[in-house]
């Protein structure tokens, strides 16, 4: 019996936890423009003005991304864990850029070892 309820508890448990994670991927799922851009080191102007200008990423249901943040990002692919509190993307080279994020219903940062980045829903 106890065998049965903790059997139970283990299912309840997964669902809530998966529930949690399907939240803030769909939040996620949608295209993204860059607003703004801090550096945590050296960044030249130019860089900086090319990933404002360019910076765009759209996330879809299927787990993969394209658009452009410190390059060009084809056929990339992404993985939202923590809650959505952290995000790894992956560009199609499998070059990985890990960052905590913060997703709300219009507005995505994402917050890296290089730089912090600011997004907004398009």
């Amino acid at each position: 019996m106890k065998k049965s309820k903790l059997f139970i508890f283990g299912i309840a448990f997964l669902t809530i936890i998966m529930i949690s994670c399907h939240k803030g991927r769909n939040k996620l799922i949608n295209s993204w423009k860059i607003t703004a851009v801090e550096a945590k080191v050296p960044l030249s102007d130019s860089v900086k003005n090319a990933i404002l200008k360019n910076g765009t990423l759209t996330f879809t249901e299927d787990g993969h991304v394209t658009g452009y943040l410190q390059a060009e990002i084809t056929d990339g692919t992404y993985i939202l864990t923590k809650g959505g509190k952290s995000l790894v993307i992956k560009d199609e080279t499998g070059t990985p850029y890990p960052s905590e994020s913060t997703i709300t219903d219009d507005k995505l940062i994402l917050d890296s070892k290089e730089m912090k980045i600011t997004l907004d829903k398009i």
